[in-house]
């Protein structure tokens, strides 16, 4: 019993760091991003009176839906530059065909929050 004792008392120090240091990292781990999310893609942040960015404004983007990896991408052939779309669905249509994508970039990601696709 006496052997128990001292293991617990021993491990005790450490077991208290380490549900601290947890307690300490959860926040941060909680901000970091998921890519494999969809709902991350698809909220759009709300615009706060003190931002530094100006809200981005709608456009319309032309090129091909082409797949990339897993997913369906825009790909610009003059440009060529290559966009994310948050709207799989709607992508999947078009798929290798040309198209006209309506919608606001994100130009810290490359990706595009589609309001509409059509054909070019």
């Amino acid at each position: 019993m006496k052997k128990v004792q001292a293991a617990v008392r021993n491990m005790l120090p450490a077991v208290a760091v380490i549900v601290g240091l947890l307690m300490v990292c959860q926040p941060l781990i909680a901000q970091i991003p998921n890519p494999r999310s969809n709902a991350s893609a698809q909220e759009q942040p709300t615009p706060q009176p003190g931002d530094q960015n100006p809200v981005s404004e709608t456009k319309t983007f032309t090129g091909k839906i082409v797949k990339a990896g897993d997913r369906l991408v825009l790909s610009d052939a003059q440009g060529k530059t290559t966009y994310q779309l948050d709207d799989q669905q709607k992508a999947q249509e078009f798929v290798n065909k040309k198209v006209k994508v309506t919608g606001v970039l994100d130009p810290s990601t490359g990706m595009i929050r589609v309001s509409a696709i059509g054909p070019a």
